[in-house]
């Protein structure tokens, strides 16, 4: 990848203090912005337009496996992505984590002119509440299977979370028909987070981990060349030593077996060198600012989308996309952060472990 090195755009995001931004890098975020209640704060992507889902791809690609990523939200108030993917005449889709409610997903799924497909697979990296609500106990859509890890099967079934249709997986297994999910497991917490490997029969790949806490060299070699990467970028570490949060919950996100940092995330990437597009998970909205997570990305060769605690994400095409010099877009209340508008289909125009590292 022709891109700025690690420590250069460090370095330059660093010392990029004058004039300050509107955010200052790394410091404290303000009193009030701390203060906020959890109902303030809480994921609301049914309260903004959304762009509808359209299968609008390149030409020479028509009857191919196409595959679309959308992020409905990525927070510690829930994390929820959705990927579609069209097999012949037949979309499917698919849920990456559950952390937001039912009716909040279905909600925004029918907002999105997704409601008259069948949501048919769920598959969870890990069973934390913010990736699996424990509203879909109760309302779980009728035809769709719950694929999680058979290390995390004892833990669901105790909680009462466990779907009537439910097969667990240790290791590759068939998502849908020319659609192959190569998982591998990772430190986090007790149980441990599952990284997914999604490749299609076109020969596009998607990776996808988060909760992560470092990156060793099993991962970057799992995820190594995908087309499009979502990968956590958690925390800033001058922030987070800043916080008021309790030592033992500091030392659980950065110990290694809880979340990566910015600066793990970018070494990360650089090392697993994504084709395409990045798209950047579960930024904590205590620790963390999309302003200071531009600034490591700057001058980066692939596109780059930052996720919304609250906005989903544009579509996000899967596989190699023509598209132009990423341009920064700075971020607003009112969606995420693209760097490039490439991947997004509804538009014309269309090896050693990294770092140690919340919520």
């Amino acid at each position: 990848m022709n891109m700025p090195g690690l420590a250069s755009r460090l370095s330059a995001a660093a010392g990029a203090t004058e004039p300050a931004p509107a955010f200052p890098l790394f410091r404290a975020a303000p009193p009030a912005l701390q203060e906020r209640s959890e109902r303030a704060n809480r994921p609301r992507p049914d309260r903004t337009p959304l762009l509808p889902f359209r299968w609008v791809g390149p030409p020479g690609l028509e009857g191919a496996c196409e595959a679309r990523l959308c992020v409905l939200a990525s927070s510690s108030g829930g994390n929820c992505s959705v990927l579609a993917c069209k097999v012949g005449a037949s979309t499917r889709v698919c849920l990456i984590d559950a952390g937001l409610s039912p009716g909040l997903t279905l909600r925004t799924l029918k907002r999105m002119e997704l409601s008259h497909l069948t949501l048919d697979a769920v598959l969870l990296t890990h069973l934390d509440h913010d990736h699996y609500h424990d509203g879909w106990r109760s309302k779980w859509p009728r035809n769709a299977t719950l694929r999680l890890h058979r290390s995390h099967v004892g833990r669901a079934e105790r909680a009462g979370t466990i779907a009537p249709r439910t097969i667990p997986f240790d290791g590759p297994f068939e998502l849908w028909p020319g659609v192959r999910c190569e998982p591998v497991m990772m430190a986090h917490d007790s149980l441990g987070v599952a990284a997914f490997r999604i490749q299609f029969s076109d020969g596009s790949t998607l990776g996808f981990a988060t909760d992560l806490g470092r990156a060793p060299r099993e991962l970057i070699e799992h995820l190594r060349g995908v087309d499009v990467l979502a990968i956590e970028s958690n925390y800033c570490p001058k922030l987070q030593a800043a916080s008021s949060r309790p030592d033992s919950v500091k030392r659980r996100i950065t110990g290694g077996a809880g979340h990566l940092s910015n600066e793990q995330a970018l070494a990360a990437i650089e090392a697993i060198q994504p084709r395409e597009h990045v798209v950047l998970l579960h930024l904590s909205r205590e620790c963390n600012h999309p302003d200071v997570v531009s600034a490591l990305h700057a001058g980066a060769d692939y596109a780059l989308t930052i996720a919304h605690a609250r906005t989903p994400t544009r579509w996000i095409r899967v596989g190699p996309s023509p598209r132009s010099e990423p341009a920064v877009r700075m971020p607003d209340e009112a969606g995420a952060t693209n760097q490039s508008e490439a991947g997004a289909p509804e538009r014309a125009s269309e090896p050693s472990s990294v770092g140690a590292a919340s919520s």
